[in-house]
This record gives structure tokens, sequence and C-alpha cells, in this order.
């Protein structure tokens, strides 16, 4: 059995945030990558060859083995801007509701553009998800 496909890479940020099209997503991008330095402290990081990661934790996965994974993060995707919000949304009604026009999967929030919703509350959403993952997943 293979182990977990997507881990750190030593593909520069740079690089990968520099080639995304169309400009808009490509500066999307550069918004989430100063937000998320900003909130987790952390650089970014490529993981696998789509995901731009800050931080890490290390959770036990259905296999029962420990696998490592960004606290948060994002990728450009072709139909949307993913972003990752580990702890899921269920805790965050009241600011999903005020964050404008999205989606969301279990720990995927998925937005066309940044300017489709409110930045301060993306960026409080993704703070308190932070946070929540560091009291959750202690760093070792």
């Amino acid at each position: 059995m293979s182990g977990l496909k997507t881990r750190p890479t030593d593909q520069k940020v740079s690089q990968f945030i520099d080639a995304v099209e169309p400009d808009q997503k490509r500066q999307d991008c550069w918004t989430m990558v100063e937000m998320m330095r900003e909130i987790t402290g952390s650089e970014p990081v490529m993981w696998g060859s789509s995901i731009v990661g800050f931080g890490t934790y290390t959770y036990v996965n259905t296999t029962k083995k420990p696998a490592d994974w960004p606290i948060t993060g994002f990728s450009p995707r072709k139909a949307n801007l993913t972003l990752y919000v580990m702890p899921g949304f269920s805790q965050y009604d009241a600011l999903m509701e005020k964050l404008g026009k999205h989606s969301t999967g279990v720990s995927c929030l998925y937005v066309k553009k940044l300017a489709d919703i409110d930045l301060g509350i993306l960026k409080e959403l993704i703070r308190r998800s932070v946070e929540q993952m560091r009291a959750t997943y202690p760093t070792r």
C-alpha cells in the first residue's frame, strides 16, 4: 500500500502562483498567501503539485497511521479557489451567513473570486479555524 501522496515539496510557491491563470485568480492567491501567513505566522509550502499550505498538524488517518497535513491552505482549482478550513464549518454558522457567495465541502470552502466574499469575515473564519486546530493538535 502506498503512502499519502500529498506531502510538502520543494516546489517554490512563488513559481506556482505566478503561473496561475487568469490574472484575477493569481491576484487572489497572493492575497491568500498574505492573509494566511499573517494568521498562522508560517511561511507557505507547496503540498503536492497544487496546494499551498501553512503550518502542519498530525492526525491519524483511516489506515490508523499518523499523517501530516497543513493547518490551513488553499488551491487555485479550475472552477474555484478552494480554501482549506480543516475543522469544517458547523461551528461557524454566524460567520458563514455573512461571508458572501460561496459553497462548502467537509473542510473546503469554494469561492469563484475573493471579490464575491467579505475578506474580514474570511480572515476571522480562518483565524478561528487555525486556533481550533492548534488547540486540538498541539505542535510536536
